[in-house]
């Protein structure tokens, strides 16, 4: 379970990166982590890849239909200048952005900004991600969350696609994508000649 660091007055910035596969409530933690922030007074912003548009152009939302008000945006760099004096940041599907992603999030928690990041960790073929093996390594906190193995009732950990597309991003839901535990994941790879 994470624990929020004490907040002081002296302005000290760092990055929470919440990670998983898909459907294993990365993006409920992150608006869970965001509400509190808001709450508490903070002065939040929220960011998105413009590409993502599953369920709303402008609202990051999870599978169970939470949502909160975000900003679409093309490249990662545009957060430096749409964050500036903000106190704490959310970013979703951090593996959509570029690399510069992992800079900028440096920047803004060298400038004492608190920065929470979700993404998945790992792509459908069980590789890293984009930006998030080093915004994992160079995250103070992190979140694995975990979804359920819908062969077997197991913990999940990798997104399955289940439709036959070979593109590393392809947006989709339930009809394109469930999540496997390793065993499940590993055998249904097998059987699509992909392992």
């Amino acid at each position: 379970m994470f624990i929020e660091p004490s907040l002081n007055k002296d302005k000290k910035g760092w990055i929470e990166v919440v990670c998983g596969s898909m459907f294993s409530g990365k993006t409920e933690e992150l608006i869970r982590r965001l509400k509190r922030a808001i709450i508490a007074n903070k002065s939040v912003e929220i960011f998105k890849p413009e590409i993502d548009v599953r369920y709303d152009e402008n609202e990051v939302v999870s599978h169970d239909k939470n949502k909160i008000r975000s900003t679409p945006v093309s490249h990662s760099e545009n957060i430096l200048l749409l964050a500036d004096g903000v106190e704490v940041v959310g970013i979703d599907e951090a593996q959509f952005f570029d690399m510069e992603l992992v800079a900028v999030c440096e920047k803004l928690a060298n400038r004492g900004t608190r920065v929470i990041i979700a993404g998945l960790d790992m792509d459908f073929l069980g590789k890293p991600f984009g930006p998030m093996p080093a915004l994992l390594s160079i995250a103070d906190y992190i979140t694995k969350v975990h979804a359920i193995c819908v062969v077997c009732g197991d913990i999940a950990v990798h997104s399955y696609r289940t439709v036959s597309n070979n593109k590393t991003v392809m947006l989709g839901e339930m009809e394109s994508y469930e999540p496997r535990c390793r065993k499940c994941y590993k055998e249904g790879m097998a059987k699509q000649g992909k392992n």
